[in-house]
């Protein structure tokens, strides 16, 4: 391909397969020997680890909430391009966003910045001709949104498919590109944050062959690819990454192992542009941080369902302690900042110890999901932000602290929660429930490897 190809798929609600069957169309375009890029529409980590099975390639994040509007350009850019097809997974349903009556942070809103055809899946599993109704009704909700095609999931033969096709084409005008049929083996299995990373080893290329085989049945691919090339995203300037190479000046530690996995892709990407060397380890079965190392980044994931193994390491743990000794810089989200507490409860209700670094103890007996995004405002200097500033984030999970972050040592005052206080800042350590996206203000990752380089020096 010499253009521009890009098409998004998105759903009609959440739960109706968008990420098996847009998982399934960029397998089967990659073995079809297709460039394709895969990106996610929203803040979710989990769902780009199935792309990047099935792609061979990172997925990355576009969320035009947490990122400004040119910045979202220019990471589409950065990373597609006129070689590769863009496959960009929708979030929740199409319409759904931030806002009860805008269309801000929705994949909506994504599709008519790219530019880009919507391939809107809906789920006929329980209706026949009805569905054309409801694919009428999100057609109708914006004109402006360029709906190119319909797939259906959950269609249980050939008759069921002739109850549902015929009307959704003769209603809308739009084409029904396929189906996939109602089979349990399509199903991945989920917990408590949805479905479950990659790295942990539950998808089996089992599941991958026979998903994309029945793709290659019963989707039309080429119509896809003939919608796809007819996206015109806009064009880009640098906003967040440097328009010069920049010189390596710091090493920085990244925990990334089963239990800790939660990272934008594009923000790894920034420290390395912005001078930083990557250095992975893993909490749950290396001995030591790396040597060398100007700061510690770890980010979310689930430390829960790992908390013996996490504390067994304990040369690890000790590791950690004599880092902290020496005031090397440590930036923790979510999973992060439960590992760097006094101490860690599992599913079971069983407690056990962590790093120590923050007087908190975090356990899984909340029965109430924490979910949204969140606008923060630094209440001191941390390894991102300067004094004051103001950044967009987001908040997920189902753990809860003993006691909450109080005013005096909080890193974040939450703004659109009447300031309250969030997070930790103790020392050379900076921690929080809150995700940052590393794109989502100039400077942000520039700040980090300044901070850590400073850390080298010092």
């Amino acid at each position: 391909m010499t253009s521009a190809s890009a098409m998004v798929i998105a759903g009609v609600r959440s739960g109706v397969g968008k990420t098996t069957i847009a998982t399934g169309i960029m397998g089967a375009l990659t073995r079809r020997g297709h460039r394709v890029q895969p990106f996610k529409a929203g803040p979710d980590y989990i769902d780009p680890s199935y792309h990047q099975l099935a792609c061979g390639v990172p997925s990355r994040n576009l969320d035009t909430w947490l990122l400004p509007r040119p910045t979202v350009t220019e990471l589409f850019r950065r990373a597609g391009g006129p070689d590769r097809v863009s496959v960009v997974e929708g979030v929740m349903g199409v319409y759904d966003g931030h806002s009860s009556l805008t269309e801000e942070g929705s994949t909506a809103q994504l599709a008519k910045l790219l530019d880009a055809p919507v391939i809107l899946v809906a789920d006929a599993a329980k209706v026949a001709r009805s569905v054309a109704a409801e694919v009428l009704g999100y057609q109708q909700f914006d004109p402006d949104l360029r709906i190119a095609g319909v797939i259906l999931n959950g269609v249980g033969g050939p008759r069921h498919l002739e109850f549902c096709q015929p009307q959704i084409e003769a209603t809308t005008g739009l084409p029904v590109l396929g189906y996939l049929p109602r089979r349990e083996q399509f199903v991945q299995p989920e917990r408590h944050l949805g479905l479950i990373p990659t790295v942990e080893g539950t998808v089996v290329q089992e599941w991958y062959d026979a998903l994309i085989a029945q793709v290659e049945e019963t989707i039309d691919l080429a119509g896809i690819l003939r919608l796809a090339a007819t996206a015109r995203p806009p064009e880009s300037r640098p906003q967040v990454y440097p328009a010069e190479p920049q010189p390596r000046r710091a090493r920085i530690a990244i925990a990334q192992d089963q239990a800790f996995s939660f990272y934008y892709q594009d923000s790894l990407d920034l420290l390395e542009a912005w001078g930083a060397e990557l250095v992975p380890f893993s909490p749950l079965s290396d001995a030591a941080l790396p040597e060398g190392v100007g700061g510690v980044y770890i980010g979310g994931g689930f430390p829960e369902m790992f908390a013996r193994e996490l504390a067994e390491n304990r040369p690890m743990l000790e590791s950690m302690r004599r880092a902290l000794a020496q005031e090397v810089p440590m930036y923790a989200e979510c999973g992060g900042l439960m590992y760097l507490g006094q101490s860690l409860s599992d599913l079971a209700g069983t407690d056990y110890p962590m790093v120590g670094a923050l007087p908190v103890a975090s356990s899984m007996s909340g029965s109430r999901l924490t979910l949204g995004y969140r606008e923060v405002e630094a209440c001191a200097a941390t390894p991102l932000l300067a004094p004051g500033q103001r950044v967009r984030g987001h908040e997920f999970h189902w753990s809860v602290l003993a006691e909450p972050p109080g005013p005096e040592s909080a890193v974040y005052r939450v703004v659109d929660q009447e300031n309250r206080p969030e997070g930790f800042r103790i020392g050379s350590v900076w921690a929080s429930y809150i995700h940052i996206h590393l794109g989502s203000a100039p400077g942000l990752a520039k700040r980090f490897v300044d901070t850590c380089a400073k850390s080298i020096k010092n």
